[in-house]
């Protein structure tokens, strides 16, 4: 059995440092990282508490990305360094990508964006400190995929599982595509972008710095492409709702005709790991 330690006196739980996701024990190596798709650094597996943050000045600001949609960060920068994302709607918030780090003012000023309804991940990755922000919001329900509930470190109530399709507001549509991970989720919004539609993708599909361009890939950081038919599938199953613009889970965006770019996208993905442009390398 592996090995954990309890934690510090003053906490009751532990972040890894390389991902900032909470876990009730500390084992030798953070299982998520230790995956495929993540990576333990070279200088080895390192955790902390939340009171540690703190006290080294950690913080989370709220910038307004467009009406009723709002970035939060932490600085300096948590684990992965994902920016989480609140959606709000007249009948309720949600907490997306939430992130690893929070204290009274980072839930201070969540709270006066309105009443949280749901904090949903996109994905393992980006678990955070899902329960802290839970009890620090009032004990909202945090929604984990079925099929990745089994990377939950930090077992909770108020975790509870879903899969396929979930209408979480009027017109807030959390569903399940797949690929990076099994359970890998985004979020079609469709009163974002003045009516258009918003699809806040986490890196289910990558947001590239041209801004008109999508990646699909089963690990970032090392570089492992999904096939060709999953990225098609991914692609076509957001494609059932209509969407102009694209976030994913750091700052880069699709600004417009973001359906259509993930789209084109995958069908380039597949031409490329078919074999189809062979002749250009």
């Amino acid at each position: 059995m592996e090995a954990t330690s309890p934690a510090p006196s003053g906490a009751t739980w532990w972040i890894c440092r390389t991902c900032a996701v909470e876990h009730a024990e500390r084992p030798e190596v953070c299982a998520i990282c230790a995956d495929e798709r993540q990576y333990v650094p070279a200088t080895g597996q390192a955790w902390t508490t939340l009171a540690e943050l703190a006290a080294a000045g950690e913080r989370v600001t709220v910038t307004e990305l467009e009406p009723d949609l709002f970035g939060l960060t932490s600085e300096p920068s948590v684990g992965i360094g994902q920016q989480s994302k609140v959606v709000r709607t007249p009948a309720g918030n949600l907490l997306w990508d939430p992130l690893g780090f929070v204290d009274d003012d980072a839930a201070a000023a969540v709270h006066a964006l309105g009443p949280v309804v749901a904090i949903v991940a996109s994905h393992p990755h980006m678990f955070g400190a899902q329960v802290e922000w839970s009890r620090a919001l009032g004990g909202v329900p945090v929604l984990v995929a079925e099929a990745d509930a089994g990377w939950v470190a930090r077992p909770d109530p108020v975790i509870e599982t879903w899969s396929g399709e979930r209408e979480l507001l009027p017109g807030v549509v959390l569903s399940q595509p797949g690929g990076h991970f099994p359970g890998s989720a985004v979020v079609h919004w469709a009163a974002g972008a003045e009516g258009r539609g918003v699809l806040l993708s986490g890196d289910t599909i990558m947001a590239n710095p041209d801004r008109t361009s999508v990646s699909f890939m089963r690990s970032y950081p090392n570089r492992l492409p999904l096939s060709g038919t999953v990225a098609l599938r991914v692609a076509q199953r957001v494609a059932r709702r209509p969407f102009d613009r694209l976030y994913n889970n750091f700052e880069e965006m699709v600004p417009v005709d973001a359906r259509d770019v993930v789209l084109r996208s995958a069908e380039r993905h597949a031409a490329w790991v078919r074999g189809d442009y062979d002749h250009l390398t």
